[in-house]
């Protein structure tokens, strides 16, 4: 059940910006200006930054609701259906001297010799790793499961699952981390986007220019990635990082919405090259991929086989995947987005009715949620993992 504080006038498609002071809402129902563009706010097209709506959820917090959720009689089928197995959940909080967060540290959990699944922690000395988790053979089988953490600097042979606990580790001398902060904006930008594309453009234009603001101590890089389909006058199109926002922005307002026809897209396609081909660096603070869609990929093993080699890829990397869903999506979409932020320790966002903007967007299987302008979302969200 989501949570709306104040009222607001529905807005559809000349939009005017208000002022206001606060993060979501402003008092008079507009927009708040706190996510005003620098000058005159126009850029790109005419639509003002604050105006798509959108709420997030974050199953890894919420636990047991996930557990119940995908245990229950509805979506008892969405793991079996993608090939996605959340049981053997097993968390791990690296600190170093002091209690400090052990940030950007490597942690294996291995089987045997044998790598099982590879992360790296983030800012908060936080990790997930999984079991088993493209099986649907879920036997817990710790025995022999070990954690190897910062190259060998500390083994772990007790290994508990998350139902018993976090594995807390201290490591005695920590190697210094770039205070470094990479986001990536990977985008359909098929037909179907058509009725929210714009006004994403423009939030994206915000946020961007938002984030070297709020951290000016930190090195800021930005890339961007359009997708479409097979078949399309294109299937990916690349900008790389960049520590120049102007580069990415640019590349931003020269796209557009088309192509497409059937329901899935090239997701598999965008994914491999926004985890594999993009150029994160080894040894940055944070690195978040923001993967904006409203279609699933097609469906079909070799596919969701690419899915699944790319994920893992993200995890040891250290990338955080936050899905954004826009008008159109289904529930397997839901879910396998969901799964994506689960297993890469990131966390899910979905666009509202509650703007006026674009089509219908589907309810999501969450508990209660905040609505929030998506500018602001995206914008906290980055903060929060780069802090």
């Amino acid at each position: 059940m989501k949570k709306i504080s104040i009222l607001f006038i529905v807005m559809m498609f000349s939009l005017v910006g208000c002022s206001g002071d606060g993060d979501g809402f402003s008092g008079d129902g507009g927009p708040s200006s706190e996510g005003a563009l620098p000058g005159n706010g126009q850029e790109p097209g005419q639509n003002e930054p604050g105006v798509i709506t959108a709420g997030e959820w974050n199953d890894l917090d919420n636990w047991d609701f996930w557990k119940n959720l995908k245990q229950g009689q509805e979506y008892g089928s969405m793991e079996t259906y993608w090939s996605f197995y959340t049981t053997s959940r097993i968390s791990v909080h690296v600190t170093g001297p002091g209690g400090v967060p052990a940030i950007n540290v490597p942690v294996v959990l291995q089987k045997g010799q044998d790598v099982v699944y590879a992360v790296r922690t983030d800012n908060k000395g936080k990790a997930e790793l999984w079991q088993n988790l493209f099986s649907i053979n879920q036997a817990n089988a710790i025995e022999g499961i070990t954690l190897n953490i910062n190259n060998g600097g500390v083994v772990v042979n007790d290994v508990k699952y998350f139902s018993e606990g976090v594995n807390e580790v201290t490591l005695t001398q920590l190697s210094g981390v770039d205070n470094r902060v990479e986001v990536a904006f990977v985008v359909d930008a098929t037909g179907s986007m058509g009725d929210e594309l714009e006004y994403l453009k423009t939030e994206l234009y915000d946020v961007i220019s938002r984030v070297k603001t709020d951290n000016p101590q930190a090195s800021v890089a930005t890339s961007s990635l359009f997708y479409r389909d097979e078949g399309d006058n294109y299937v990916t199109r690349v900008s790389n990082f960049t520590d120049n926002v102007s580069t990415t922005l640019n590349f931003i307002k020269e796209q557009s919405a088309d192509g497409g026809g059937d329901f899935p897209e090239a997701v598999h396609t965008a994914l491999d090259k926004g985890v594999n081909e993009l150029q994160w660096s080894s040894n940055a603070k944070t690195r978040i991929l923001f993967l904006m869609l409203d279609a699933p990929p097609h469906y079909d093993p070799q596919v969701i086989s690419d899915i699944h080699k790319s994920i893992l890829k993200a995890a040891e990397k250290g990338i955080k995947v936050i899905p954004v869903t826009a008008s159109g999506i289904n529930k397997e979409t839901e879910f396998l987005m969901r799964f994506f932020s689960i297993v890469t320790n990131g966390s899910y966002v979905f666009i509202t009715n509650d703007s006026g903007v674009g089509n219908q967007h589907l309810e999501p299987s969450v508990g209660e949620y905040e609505v929030e302008f998506l500018n602001n979302l995206m914008v906290r969200l980055i903060n929060k993992y780069a802090e």
